[in-house]
């Protein structure tokens, strides 16, 4: 039991002692690495934001267009049921009255 214990004591300073000469490499490889990934991903988001504004501006289109088509054919369909009335009676928009 004393022997399992030494050689634990052993191997845990052994891997601290490691870790704290290789944490200045290792913090200086990934280092560079975490702010590449980190300007990707600004970069991405950049680029999500720009193709849902894009996105969003022609929906906004396409509904501006269909409004403006509604509105055409019930201006349409307003003028010539205005047409159709002029016609019925006699040039004047208001029906004769029994006067």
């Amino acid at each position: 039991m004393l022997g399992r214990n030494t050689e634990k004591l052993i191997v845990g300073t052994a891997l601290a002692f490691a870790a704290s000469t290789l944490w200045p490499i290792v913090k200086n490889t990934l280092k560079p690495l975490a702010e590449t990934g980190m300007e990707g991903a600004a970069s991405l988001t950049d680029r999500i934001q720009y193709a849902l504004q894009v996105a969003r501006d022609e929906i906004e289109d396409i509904v501006a267009e269909a409004q403006f088509e509604r509105l055409r054919k019930q201006l349409d369909h307003d003028i010539s049921t205005e047409a159709t009335l002029t016609d019925e009676t006699g040039g004047t928009l208001h029906a004769k009255s029994n006067d």
